[in-house]
Protein backbone atom coordinates (compact mmCIF):
# COMPACT_ATOMS: atom_id res chain seq x y z
CA UNK A 1 0.00 0.00 0.00
CA UNK A 2 1.17 3.52 -0.71
CA UNK A 3 1.45 6.10 2.04
CA UNK A 4 -1.52 7.94 0.52
CA UNK A 5 -3.73 4.84 0.66
CA UNK A 6 -2.62 4.10 4.23
CA UNK A 7 -3.46 7.66 5.25
CA UNK A 8 -6.84 7.36 3.56
CA UNK A 9 -7.59 4.11 5.41
CA UNK A 10 -6.49 5.56 8.75
CA UNK A 11 -8.62 8.66 8.14
CA UNK A 12 -11.63 6.45 7.40
CA UNK A 13 -11.13 4.41 10.59
CA UNK A 14 -10.62 7.59 12.62
CA UNK A 15 -13.86 8.96 11.21
CA UNK A 16 -15.65 5.81 12.39
CA UNK A 17 -14.08 5.92 15.87
CA UNK A 18 -14.93 9.61 16.28
CA UNK A 19 -18.27 9.29 14.50
CA UNK A 20 -21.80 10.08 15.65
CA UNK A 21 -22.13 6.99 17.96
CA UNK A 22 -19.03 8.03 19.91
CA UNK A 23 -20.19 11.64 20.17
CA UNK A 24 -23.64 10.53 21.37
CA UNK A 25 -22.07 8.18 23.93
CA UNK A 26 -19.67 10.81 25.26
CA UNK A 27 -22.21 13.61 25.56
CA UNK A 28 -24.98 11.20 26.58
CA UNK A 29 -22.91 9.82 29.45
CA UNK A 30 -22.24 13.36 30.66
CA UNK A 31 -25.94 14.24 30.48
CA UNK A 32 -26.89 11.01 32.28
CA UNK A 33 -24.45 11.73 35.12
CA UNK A 34 -25.59 15.37 35.25
CA UNK A 35 -29.17 14.21 35.81
CA UNK A 36 -28.29 11.46 38.30
CA UNK A 37 -26.15 13.86 40.34
CA UNK A 38 -28.66 16.73 40.20
CA UNK A 39 -26.49 19.24 38.30
CA UNK A 40 -23.64 18.70 40.77
CA UNK A 41 -21.00 20.29 38.51
CA UNK A 42 -22.92 23.58 38.43
CA UNK A 43 -23.92 23.59 42.10
CA UNK A 44 -20.39 22.88 43.29
CA UNK A 45 -18.26 24.60 40.64
CA UNK A 46 -17.48 27.64 42.81
CA UNK A 47 -16.41 25.54 45.79
CA UNK A 48 -14.45 23.19 43.53
CA UNK A 49 -12.47 26.11 42.11
CA UNK A 50 -11.86 27.32 45.66
CA UNK A 51 -10.53 23.88 46.66
CA UNK A 52 -8.33 23.66 43.58
CA UNK A 53 -6.88 27.16 43.32
CA UNK A 54 -7.34 28.96 46.65
CA UNK A 55 -7.45 26.54 49.55
CA UNK A 56 -4.88 24.10 48.15
CA UNK A 57 -4.52 22.43 51.53
CA UNK A 58 -1.63 19.99 51.83
CA UNK A 59 -2.48 16.42 52.90
CA UNK A 60 0.93 14.86 53.37
CA UNK A 61 -0.46 12.75 56.23
CA UNK A 62 -3.01 11.09 53.93
CA UNK A 63 -2.44 8.24 51.44
CA UNK A 64 -1.17 9.32 48.03
CA UNK A 65 1.95 10.51 46.23
CA UNK A 66 1.26 14.16 45.33
CA UNK A 67 -1.00 16.99 46.54
CA UNK A 68 -4.49 17.80 45.20
CA UNK A 69 -3.02 20.76 43.34
CA UNK A 70 -0.16 18.78 41.82
CA UNK A 71 -2.59 16.07 40.69
CA UNK A 72 -4.73 18.76 39.03
CA UNK A 73 -1.70 20.39 37.39
CA UNK A 74 -0.43 17.00 36.15
CA UNK A 75 -3.83 16.32 34.57
CA UNK A 76 -3.95 19.86 33.15
CA UNK A 77 -0.44 19.43 31.78
CA UNK A 78 -1.71 16.55 29.67
CA UNK A 79 -4.90 18.27 28.47
CA UNK A 80 -3.89 21.91 28.00
CA UNK A 81 -1.91 21.30 24.85
CA UNK A 82 -2.16 21.32 21.10
CA UNK A 83 -5.93 20.83 21.41
CA UNK A 84 -6.26 24.33 22.87
CA UNK A 85 -4.28 25.93 20.04
CA UNK A 86 -4.52 23.66 16.99
CA UNK A 87 -7.69 21.78 17.98
CA UNK A 88 -9.88 24.86 18.47
CA UNK A 89 -8.61 26.32 15.20
CA UNK A 90 -9.35 23.09 13.31
CA UNK A 91 -12.87 22.91 14.76
CA UNK A 92 -13.64 26.47 13.62
CA UNK A 93 -11.85 26.14 10.26
CA UNK A 94 -13.88 23.03 9.38
CA UNK A 95 -17.16 23.53 11.27
CA UNK A 96 -17.36 27.31 11.45
CA UNK A 97 -17.57 29.55 14.55
CA UNK A 98 -20.62 27.61 15.81
CA UNK A 99 -18.28 24.71 16.63
CA UNK A 100 -17.08 26.72 19.63
CA UNK A 101 -20.60 26.58 21.12
CA UNK A 102 -20.59 22.79 20.92
CA UNK A 103 -17.14 22.74 22.53
CA UNK A 104 -18.74 24.61 25.45
CA UNK A 105 -21.53 22.03 25.69
CA UNK A 106 -18.94 19.27 25.70
CA UNK A 107 -17.05 21.08 28.47
CA UNK A 108 -20.12 21.70 30.63
CA UNK A 109 -21.29 18.07 30.60
CA UNK A 110 -17.68 16.90 30.54
CA UNK A 111 -17.09 18.40 33.99
CA UNK A 112 -19.34 15.79 35.61
CA UNK A 113 -17.76 13.04 33.54
CA UNK A 114 -14.34 14.15 34.77
CA UNK A 115 -15.68 14.30 38.34
CA UNK A 116 -17.01 10.74 38.10
CA UNK A 117 -13.79 9.36 36.61
CA UNK A 118 -11.68 10.90 39.37
CA UNK A 119 -14.04 9.71 42.11
CA UNK A 120 -13.81 6.11 40.91
CA UNK A 121 -10.05 6.39 40.39
CA UNK A 122 -9.45 7.34 44.03
CA UNK A 123 -12.00 4.85 45.40
CA UNK A 124 -10.55 1.84 43.58
CA UNK A 125 -6.85 2.76 43.56
CA UNK A 126 -4.23 0.51 45.14
CA UNK A 127 -0.61 0.75 46.27
CA UNK A 128 1.95 -1.01 44.07
CA UNK A 129 5.02 -2.94 45.23
CA UNK A 130 7.11 0.23 45.02
CA UNK A 131 4.82 1.99 47.48
CA UNK A 132 3.22 4.27 44.87
CA UNK A 133 -0.48 4.68 44.14
CA UNK A 134 -1.92 3.13 41.00
CA UNK A 135 -5.39 3.89 39.71
CA UNK A 136 -7.52 4.84 36.77
CA UNK A 137 -10.07 3.15 34.50
CA UNK A 138 -8.18 -0.15 34.30
CA UNK A 139 -8.47 -0.46 38.09
CA UNK A 140 -12.08 0.63 38.55
CA UNK A 141 -13.09 -1.55 35.62
CA UNK A 142 -11.35 -4.64 36.97
CA UNK A 143 -12.12 -4.05 40.68
CA UNK A 144 -15.47 -2.30 40.43
CA UNK A 145 -16.97 -4.42 37.65
CA UNK A 146 -14.80 -7.53 37.86
CA UNK A 147 -14.02 -7.27 34.14
CA UNK A 148 -10.25 -7.54 34.10
CA UNK A 149 -10.19 -8.17 30.34
CA UNK A 150 -11.87 -4.81 29.70
CA UNK A 151 -9.47 -3.08 32.09
CA UNK A 152 -6.56 -4.61 30.17
CA UNK A 153 -8.08 -3.45 26.89
CA UNK A 154 -8.24 0.12 28.18
CA UNK A 155 -4.61 -0.11 29.37
CA UNK A 156 -3.50 -1.29 25.92
CA UNK A 157 -5.30 1.58 24.20
CA UNK A 158 -3.86 4.10 26.68
CA UNK A 159 -0.31 2.75 26.38
CA UNK A 160 -0.39 3.06 22.58
CA UNK A 161 -2.00 6.51 22.74
CA UNK A 162 0.74 7.64 25.15
CA UNK A 163 3.39 7.13 22.47
CA UNK A 164 1.26 8.90 19.87
CA UNK A 165 -0.93 11.72 21.13
CA UNK A 166 1.10 12.02 24.34
CA UNK A 167 4.59 11.81 22.89
CA UNK A 168 5.69 11.94 19.26
CA UNK A 169 2.98 14.29 18.00
CA UNK A 170 3.74 16.69 20.85
CA UNK A 171 7.50 16.80 20.28
CA UNK A 172 6.83 17.14 16.55
CA UNK A 173 4.57 20.14 17.21
CA UNK A 174 7.28 21.78 19.32
CA UNK A 175 9.97 21.19 16.69
CA UNK A 176 7.76 22.57 13.91
CA UNK A 177 6.74 25.66 15.92
CA UNK A 178 10.30 26.54 16.93
CA UNK A 179 11.61 25.92 13.41
CA UNK A 180 8.92 28.08 11.80
CA UNK A 181 9.08 30.99 14.27
CA UNK A 182 12.68 31.05 15.45
CA UNK A 183 14.55 29.04 12.79
CA UNK A 184 15.73 26.41 15.31
CA UNK A 185 16.64 23.14 13.58
CA UNK A 186 14.52 20.10 14.48
CA UNK A 187 17.47 18.01 15.70
CA UNK A 188 18.40 20.69 18.25
CA UNK A 189 14.83 20.71 19.58
CA UNK A 190 14.92 16.91 19.69
CA UNK A 191 18.07 16.85 21.85
CA UNK A 192 16.79 19.52 24.25
CA UNK A 193 13.39 17.84 24.61
CA UNK A 194 14.93 14.43 25.28
CA UNK A 195 17.11 15.86 28.05
CA UNK A 196 14.32 18.03 29.52
CA UNK A 197 11.75 15.22 29.46
CA UNK A 198 14.11 12.55 30.75
CA UNK A 199 15.28 14.73 33.63
CA UNK A 200 11.70 14.94 34.89
CA UNK A 201 9.98 11.63 34.14
CA UNK A 202 12.84 9.42 35.30
CA UNK A 203 12.06 10.74 38.79
CA UNK A 204 8.49 9.42 38.69
CA UNK A 205 5.19 11.07 39.64
CA UNK A 206 6.62 13.15 42.50
CA UNK A 207 9.08 14.76 40.10
CA UNK A 208 6.38 15.21 37.45
CA UNK A 209 3.99 16.70 40.01
CA UNK A 210 6.56 19.19 41.25
CA UNK A 211 7.45 20.39 37.75
CA UNK A 212 3.88 20.60 36.46
CA UNK A 213 2.78 22.33 39.66
CA UNK A 214 5.29 25.07 38.83
CA UNK A 215 5.12 25.12 35.01
CA UNK A 216 1.42 24.73 34.21
CA UNK A 217 0.11 27.84 36.04
CA UNK A 218 2.82 29.95 34.39
CA UNK A 219 2.12 28.70 30.86
CA UNK A 220 -1.65 29.08 31.21
CA UNK A 221 -1.38 32.62 32.59
CA UNK A 222 1.10 33.50 29.82
CA UNK A 223 -1.23 32.29 27.06
CA UNK A 224 -4.41 33.65 28.66
CA UNK A 225 -2.72 37.01 29.16
CA UNK A 226 -1.91 37.28 25.45
CA UNK A 227 -5.45 36.30 24.44
CA UNK A 228 -7.06 38.72 26.90
CA UNK A 229 -4.85 41.56 25.66
CA UNK A 230 -6.08 40.97 22.10
CA UNK A 231 -9.70 40.82 23.24
CA UNK A 232 -9.34 44.06 25.20
CA UNK A 233 -7.82 45.72 22.14
CA UNK A 234 -10.85 44.55 20.14
CA UNK A 235 -13.50 44.73 22.87
CA UNK A 236 -16.13 46.28 20.62
CA UNK A 237 -16.03 43.19 18.36
CA UNK A 238 -16.74 40.70 21.15
CA UNK A 239 -20.57 40.97 21.17
CA UNK A 240 -20.70 40.34 17.42
CA UNK A 241 -18.36 37.37 17.80
CA UNK A 242 -20.69 35.78 20.36
CA UNK A 243 -23.67 36.48 18.11
CA UNK A 244 -21.97 34.70 15.19
CA UNK A 245 -21.03 31.74 17.40
CA UNK A 246 -24.57 31.24 18.73
CA UNK A 247 -26.22 31.76 15.35
CA UNK A 248 -23.97 29.38 13.45
CA UNK A 249 -24.24 26.71 16.13
CA UNK A 250 -27.80 26.03 14.93
CA UNK A 251 -27.77 27.13 11.30
CA UNK A 252 -25.57 26.04 8.36
CA UNK A 253 -22.48 28.19 7.88
CA UNK A 254 -22.24 29.59 4.37
CA UNK A 255 -19.02 29.35 2.42
CA UNK A 256 -16.94 32.52 2.30
CA UNK A 257 -13.36 33.21 1.31
CA UNK A 258 -11.41 29.97 1.70
CA UNK A 259 -14.10 28.50 4.00
CA UNK A 260 -16.21 25.96 2.11
CA UNK A 261 -19.22 26.08 4.40
CA UNK A 262 -20.51 23.62 7.00
CA UNK A 263 -23.74 21.81 7.83
CA UNK A 264 -25.09 21.94 11.38
CA UNK A 265 -24.14 18.28 11.86
CA UNK A 266 -20.54 18.96 10.79
CA UNK A 267 -20.43 21.94 13.15
CA UNK A 268 -21.65 19.78 16.06
CA UNK A 269 -19.29 16.94 15.22
CA UNK A 270 -16.22 19.18 15.00
CA UNK A 271 -17.10 21.04 18.19
CA UNK A 272 -17.68 17.89 20.24
CA UNK A 273 -14.75 15.92 18.79
CA UNK A 274 -12.23 18.74 19.25
CA UNK A 275 -13.71 19.59 22.65
CA UNK A 276 -13.17 16.04 23.87
CA UNK A 277 -9.71 16.00 22.26
CA UNK A 278 -8.88 19.11 24.26
CA UNK A 279 -10.27 18.28 27.73
CA UNK A 280 -10.22 14.45 27.47
CA UNK A 281 -13.40 14.13 29.56
CA UNK A 282 -14.66 10.58 29.13
CA UNK A 283 -11.44 9.23 27.65
CA UNK A 284 -10.20 8.02 31.03
CA UNK A 285 -6.68 9.48 30.94
CA UNK A 286 -6.72 12.15 33.66
CA UNK A 287 -8.18 9.97 36.47
CA UNK A 288 -4.84 8.14 36.38
CA UNK A 289 -3.28 11.33 37.79
CA UNK A 290 -6.17 11.91 40.21
CA UNK A 291 -5.51 8.49 41.76
CA UNK A 292 -2.09 9.70 42.93
CA UNK A 293 -3.51 12.56 45.04
CA UNK A 294 -3.01 12.63 48.80
CA UNK A 295 -6.54 12.19 50.08
CA UNK A 296 -8.87 9.82 51.92
CA UNK A 297 -11.98 11.28 50.32
CA UNK A 298 -12.72 10.41 46.66
CA UNK A 299 -15.25 13.25 46.31
CA UNK A 300 -12.85 16.02 47.36
CA UNK A 301 -10.29 15.08 44.72
CA UNK A 302 -13.08 14.54 42.19
CA UNK A 303 -14.28 18.12 42.69
CA UNK A 304 -10.74 19.40 42.20
CA UNK A 305 -10.38 17.27 39.07
CA UNK A 306 -13.56 18.53 37.43
CA UNK A 307 -12.17 22.08 37.42
CA UNK A 308 -9.65 20.80 34.88
CA UNK A 309 -12.34 20.63 32.19
CA UNK A 310 -13.66 24.07 33.14
CA UNK A 311 -10.20 25.66 32.92
CA UNK A 312 -9.25 23.83 29.73
CA UNK A 313 -12.41 24.23 27.65
CA UNK A 314 -14.54 27.00 29.13
CA UNK A 315 -11.59 29.34 29.69
CA UNK A 316 -8.58 28.53 27.49
CA UNK A 317 -10.45 27.18 24.43
CA UNK A 318 -12.97 30.03 24.60
CA UNK A 319 -10.24 32.66 24.54
CA UNK A 320 -8.53 30.97 21.59
CA UNK A 321 -11.82 30.68 19.73
CA UNK A 322 -12.82 34.31 20.31
CA UNK A 323 -9.46 35.57 19.04
CA UNK A 324 -9.87 33.47 15.88
CA UNK A 325 -13.47 34.55 15.24
CA UNK A 326 -12.72 38.25 15.85
CA UNK A 327 -9.72 38.13 13.50
CA UNK A 328 -11.90 36.89 10.64
CA UNK A 329 -9.05 34.61 9.53
CA UNK A 330 -11.21 31.51 9.97
CA UNK A 331 -12.58 32.22 6.48
CA UNK A 332 -9.12 31.71 4.96
CA UNK A 333 -7.76 28.38 3.74
CA UNK A 334 -5.45 27.78 6.73
CA UNK A 335 -6.16 25.67 9.79
CA UNK A 336 -4.59 24.26 12.95
CA UNK A 337 -1.86 26.11 14.85
CA UNK A 338 -1.14 28.23 11.75
CA UNK A 339 -4.66 29.68 11.93
CA UNK A 340 -4.32 30.47 15.64
CA UNK A 341 -0.93 32.07 15.02
CA UNK A 342 -2.30 34.25 12.22
CA UNK A 343 -5.26 35.30 14.40
CA UNK A 344 -2.99 36.32 17.28
CA UNK A 345 -0.70 38.18 14.90
CA UNK A 346 -3.71 39.94 13.35
CA UNK A 347 -5.02 40.86 16.80
CA UNK A 348 -1.77 42.33 18.08
CA UNK A 349 -0.75 43.88 14.79
CA UNK A 350 2.79 42.58 15.17
CA UNK A 351 4.90 39.46 15.25
CA UNK A 352 4.35 39.31 19.04
CA UNK A 353 1.18 37.29 18.41
CA UNK A 354 3.13 34.63 16.55
CA UNK A 355 5.65 34.46 19.40
CA UNK A 356 2.87 33.99 21.98
CA UNK A 357 1.38 31.09 20.03
CA UNK A 358 4.74 29.41 19.34
CA UNK A 359 5.98 29.75 22.92
CA UNK A 360 2.57 28.74 24.26
CA UNK A 361 2.46 25.70 21.98
CA UNK A 362 5.98 24.73 23.07
CA UNK A 363 5.12 24.93 26.77
CA UNK A 364 1.74 23.21 26.29
CA UNK A 365 3.24 20.35 24.27
CA UNK A 366 6.17 19.84 26.66
CA UNK A 367 3.84 19.68 29.65
CA UNK A 368 1.68 17.18 27.75
CA UNK A 369 4.73 14.97 27.35
CA UNK A 370 5.13 14.92 31.14
CA UNK A 371 1.49 14.18 31.93
CA UNK A 372 1.06 11.48 29.32
CA UNK A 373 4.33 9.81 30.25
CA UNK A 374 2.71 9.01 33.61
CA UNK A 375 -0.51 7.78 32.01
CA UNK A 376 1.42 5.44 29.77
CA UNK A 377 3.63 4.30 32.65
CA UNK A 378 0.66 3.29 34.80
CA UNK A 379 -0.95 1.51 31.86
CA UNK A 380 2.23 -0.46 31.17
CA UNK A 381 2.61 -1.23 34.88
CA UNK A 382 -0.96 -2.59 34.97
CA UNK A 383 -0.20 -4.87 32.01
CA UNK A 384 3.36 -5.98 32.78
CA UNK A 385 4.07 -5.12 36.43
CA UNK A 386 6.52 -2.79 38.19
CA UNK A 387 9.54 -4.28 36.40
CA UNK A 388 8.39 -2.63 33.17
CA UNK A 389 8.46 0.94 34.54
CA UNK A 390 12.13 1.83 34.04
CA UNK A 391 12.40 0.36 30.51
CA UNK A 392 9.18 2.17 29.59
CA UNK A 393 10.53 5.52 30.78
CA UNK A 394 13.71 5.14 28.74
CA UNK A 395 11.79 4.14 25.60
CA UNK A 396 9.34 7.00 26.08
CA UNK A 397 12.21 9.50 26.25
CA UNK A 398 13.76 8.01 23.09
CA UNK A 399 10.49 8.42 21.18
CA UNK A 400 10.39 12.10 22.16
CA UNK A 401 13.50 12.62 20.04
CA UNK A 402 12.19 10.47 17.19
CA UNK A 403 8.96 12.44 17.04
CA UNK A 404 10.73 15.78 16.82
CA UNK A 405 12.61 14.88 13.63
CA UNK A 406 10.02 12.69 11.84
CA UNK A 407 7.10 13.14 9.46
CA UNK A 408 4.10 12.01 11.47
CA UNK A 409 1.02 12.15 9.24
CA UNK A 410 0.32 8.45 9.76
CA UNK A 411 1.20 8.59 13.48
CA UNK A 412 -1.22 11.50 13.98
CA UNK A 413 -4.02 9.41 12.50
CA UNK A 414 -3.21 6.28 14.52
CA UNK A 415 -2.90 8.35 17.71
CA UNK A 416 -6.31 9.87 17.09
CA UNK A 417 -7.83 6.40 16.69
CA UNK A 418 -6.44 4.97 19.93
CA UNK A 419 -7.23 8.17 21.80
CA UNK A 420 -10.85 7.66 20.82
CA UNK A 421 -10.84 3.91 21.54
CA UNK A 422 -9.94 4.63 25.17
CA UNK A 423 -13.38 6.14 25.64
CA UNK A 424 -15.41 2.96 25.11
CA UNK A 425 -14.19 0.84 28.07
CA UNK A 426 -14.17 3.92 30.29
CA UNK A 427 -17.71 5.06 29.43
CA UNK A 428 -19.05 1.53 29.89
CA UNK A 429 -17.56 1.57 33.40
CA UNK A 430 -18.95 5.02 34.22
CA UNK A 431 -22.46 3.96 33.20
CA UNK A 432 -22.27 0.62 35.03
CA UNK A 433 -20.79 2.19 38.18
CA UNK A 434 -23.17 5.16 38.30
CA UNK A 435 -24.78 3.84 41.55
CA UNK A 436 -21.34 3.90 43.20
CA UNK A 437 -20.72 7.47 42.02
CA UNK A 438 -24.15 8.60 43.26
CA UNK A 439 -23.73 6.85 46.62
CA UNK A 440 -20.26 8.32 47.30
CA UNK A 441 -21.50 11.80 46.38
CA UNK A 442 -24.56 11.43 48.59
CA UNK A 443 -22.43 10.37 51.57
CA UNK A 444 -20.18 13.38 51.07
CA UNK A 445 -23.08 15.83 50.85
CA UNK A 446 -24.71 14.35 53.96
CA UNK A 447 -21.48 14.64 55.97
CA UNK A 448 -21.04 18.21 54.69
CA UNK A 449 -24.49 19.18 55.94
CA UNK A 450 -24.00 17.78 59.45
Amino acid sequence: MTSESILSLISEISGMVWGIPTIVLLVGTGLWLTIKLNLFQFRKLGYSLYLALVKRKEHSDQPGDITHFQALMTALSATVGTGNIAGVATAIAVGGPGALFWMWITGLVGMITKYSEALLAVKYREKDKLGNMSGGPMYYISKGLGWKWLGSLFAIFAAIAAFGIGNTVQSNSVAHALSTTFGIEEWITAVVLVIATGAVILGGIKSIGSVTGFLVPIMIVFYIGGALLILLMNISAIPEAFAVIFKQAFTPTAGTGGFLGATVMLTIRMGVARGVFSNESGLGSSPIAAAAAQTKDPVTQAMVSMTQTFIDTIIVCTLTGLVIVISGNWTSDITGAELTSSAFTEGMGSIAGEYIVSIGLTLFAYSTLLGWSYYGEKSIEYLAGEKAIKPYRLIFVLFVGVGAVSQLDIVWGIADIFNGLMAFPNLIALLALTPVIVNETKKYLESENK
